[in-house]
C-alpha cells in the first residue's frame, strides 16, 4: 500500500483481494479502505472477473431469500440432523406446534374421561393419535413439501420412515405424560405403546397401495372394531405379547417391501434415464 496523505491500494493488493488470496489483518484493512474509497472500488471492479461479482450477488440473494429455520428445525439440526433432512422433517404438519397442542389437549381430555370412567378409554384412544400424524406425513395435497421431497436426494421410504419416527416419538412423549393421570392403572397405563407401534407399522405397509390417509383410516377402523370385540384381552399380558409379535413381523415385512415406496404411483420416484 502507498503511505501518503491520500493513499490508495496497490494493484497487487486489489488483484489478491479479487482472487480471495488475502488474509487478515491485511484483508480487513483493504475492506475498510474499499468502503471509503470510490476510486479503489472502481479499480477493483475493473480488475475483478465479472462472474465473481455475479456469483457474489447470487449468494447474497440466496441468503436473503433463505427461509428462517423454525424451532423444530433448529432442534433437529442441534441433534446432528443434516439441514436438508431437518427441513423436510420440520415441514411435517404433525410436528407443528398447533398440531402438538391439539394432540396434547385431546390426550388430556381422554385421560380425564378415563380416570373418571375406565382406563381402557385412554388405552384404546391413545394409539389412534399417531395415525393422524402418519396420515399427514407424506403425499400429494397433504405434505406442503411433497414436490420438493420427490426431487430430494432421499428415497421416499426413508423420508416417510423418518417422519413417522418423529411423529411417533412426539406422540409417545405426550402420551407418557398423559398416562400419569392414571396412577391407579400401574404399569397397565403404558398399554397403549405397543398398539401404537403396531398401528403405525401397519399403516406404513398399506401406504404404498392406498396412500397414507386411506391406510390410516382403514387401520384406525380395524383397531376400533378390535377394541369393541376384544377389549378385555388386548391389554392383558397375553394381548400385549401378541401385539409385540405382530410389531416384529410387520416390521420385517415392511423392511422387505421398502422398494414399493419408490415404485408406487402414490410415491413416484423419477428413474434416471440411461443414455447409450
Amino acid at each position: 500500500m502507498k503511505r501518503s496523505a491520500v493513499w490508495h491500494l496497490q494493484d497487487s493488493d486489489l488483484h489478491a483481494y479479487a482472487g480471495g488470496g488475502l488474509a487478515g489483518p491485511l484483508l480487513w484493512s483493504v475492506e475498510a479502505h474499499l468502503g471509503a474509497c470510490d476510486g479503489c472500488r472502481a479499480r477493483l471492479t475493473a480488475a475483478a472477473d465479472p462472474r465473481l461479482v455475479d456469483d457474489g450477488w447470487a449468494r447474497v440473494d440466496a441468503a436473503l431469500d433463505a427461509p428462517v429455520p423454525g424451532p423444530v428445525e433448529r432442534l433437529l439440526m442441534a441433534l446432528g440432523v443434516p439441514d436438508h433432512t431437518a427441513r423436510l422433517l420440520a415441514a411435517t404438519p404433525a410436528l407443528h406446534l398447533s398440531w402438538l397442542v391439539a394432540v396434547a389437549l385431546t390426550l388430556a381430555t381422554t385421560a380425564t374421561i378415563a380416570r373418571l370412567a375406565d382406563p381402557v378409554v385412554f388405552l384404546a384412544a391413545a394409539p389412534l393419535l399417531p395415525l393422524a400424524g402418519v396420515a399427514a406425513s407424506f403425499g400429494p395435497g397433504i405434505d406442503p413439501t411433497y414436490e420438493m421431497a420427490l426431487v430430494a436426494p432421499m428415497q421416499s421410504f426413508r423420508l416417510l420412515l423418518l417422519r413417522c419416527v418423529a411423529v411417533v416419538s412426539a406422540n409417545t412423549v405426550l402420551c407418557a405424560l398423559a398416562s400419569l393421570a392414571l396412577p391407579g392403572a400401574g404399569l397397565g397405563a403404558a398399554g397403549w405403546f405397543l398398539p401404537s407401534l403396531a398401528l403405525t407399522v401397519l399403516t406404513l405397509l398399506l401406504a404404498p397401495r392406498f396412500g397414507t390417509v386411506a391406510a390410516a383410516c382403514a387401520v384406525g377402523a380395524g383397531w376400533a372394531c378390535l377394541v369393541l370385540a376384544a377389549t378385555g384381552a388386548l391389554f392383558t399380558v397375553a394381548g400385549q405379547s401378541g401385539t409385540a409379535i405382530a410389531v416384529l413381523l410387520a416390521t420385517a415385512v415392511l423392511a422387505r417391501r421398502a422398494s414399493a415406496f419408490d415404485t408406487s404411483r402414490l410415491f413416484p420416484r423419477a428413474t434416471p434415464r440411461r443414455f447409450r
